[in-house]
């Protein structure tokens, strides 16, 4: 399937919206994926899975920037999404006007990507792509109409500097030794990371390190590497970088959050490689994970391992 599998990508469009997109922060795998499957990989980009004869493709790519468009349309404080949903209306009007394919399928072929908290909501803008095509999102959330039959739900990583950290590379991450049951450090926003720091926000139990902000002088990255579960709660979106982050440090992620489709869900055995803990256990936090037996949670070890 790999080696068959072809992408054709639409070219109408213009930067910064279209055929753009960030490739640091938080949002940088909305970039990242746009610059990767254009230009890298050879001939044609896409690393052998674009195609530049669309009747090859087995799916269509729209290759709009959410981030971008909040970038560059959206008024600070407006609260108004409209720009957004033309501009995504729009281009689906062009590509279906000049194109055979949108209408042959209702759009159910093609696909967009976002990682920006919006992607949904503007996705609403276009009724077939909202019902009918793939939306590949971070913020994977079923209430927001996130519908894993069709949709997919896409890692999020923080990359500051568009690198992968150091300390996140594979020779850093073999610690044997985490002298810390449970690790977490974050704003406190949402209504999970209120309760979690309710109950237990350092120095309440000195095993569950959990901080609003970290103490200064103190490596954010060091705590996961030296902690046996990292907590991952979602903020005001279900989506958090921990995740990933938790994966590469070799610290088993505690999911903790409400209405989210973890990531290649229908792929990946999550409970291979994590917990979930439901938010009305928060409190009894430290009883759930000290009750995972030695034995388990060195199968869950293995399992971040090969996850990676």
């Amino acid at each position: 399937m790999e080696k068959r599998f072809k992408v054709y990508v639409y070219e109408e469009g213009e930067p910064p919206l279209v055929h753009n997109g960030p490739c640091k922060d938080i949002y940088t795998i909305e970039g990242r994926f746009i610059h990767e499957m254009e230009n890298l990989g050879g001939r044609g980009g896409g690393g052998g899975f674009r195609t530049s004869e669309p009747g090859e493709a087995h799916a269509f790519f729209m290759p709009f920037s959410v981030t971008m468009m909040v970038a560059y349309l959206y008024k600070e404080g407006s609260y108004d999404l409209r720009p957004l949903g033309r501009v995504v209306s729009d281009y689906v009007g062009v590509i279906s006007s000049k194109h055979p394919f949108w209408n042959r399928t209702n759009g159910a072929d093609h696909f967009m990507l976002s990682c920006h908290d919006w992607g949904p909501h503007a996705s609403r803008a276009n009724p077939q792509l909202y019902t009918n095509s793939i939306r590949v999102l971070c913020n994977a959330n079923t209430t927001e109409g996130f519908d894993p039959q069709k949709d997919v739900s896409l890692p999020e990583i923080n990359l500051l500097s568009g690198d992968l950290p150091t300390q996140l590379l594979p020779s850093t991450t073999t610690t044997t030794t985490r002298s810390h049951l449970a690790f977490f450090a974050g704003g406190l926003h949402g209504p999970i990371r209120p309760i979690l720091l309710r109950h237990w926000r350092h120095p309440i139990d000195d095993a569950v390190r959990v901080f609003e902000y970290l103490p200064e002088g103190v490596d954010y990255y060091s705590y996961m590497l030296n902690s046996k579960f990292c907590l991952c709660p979602s903020g005001y979106e279900v989506a958090s970088p921990r995740i990933v982050e938790a994966v590469y440090t070799g610290c088993v992620p505690v999911i903790l959050s409400d209405n989210y489709v973890l990531p290649f869900s229908d792929v990946l055995r999550w409970e291979a490689f994590s917990l979930t803990v439901r938010t009305s256990e928060i409190p009894r936090l430290k009883e759930v994970l000290m009750g995972v037996a030695e034995e388990e949670y060195l199968r869950l070890r293995e399992g971040v391992r090969r996850a990676t």
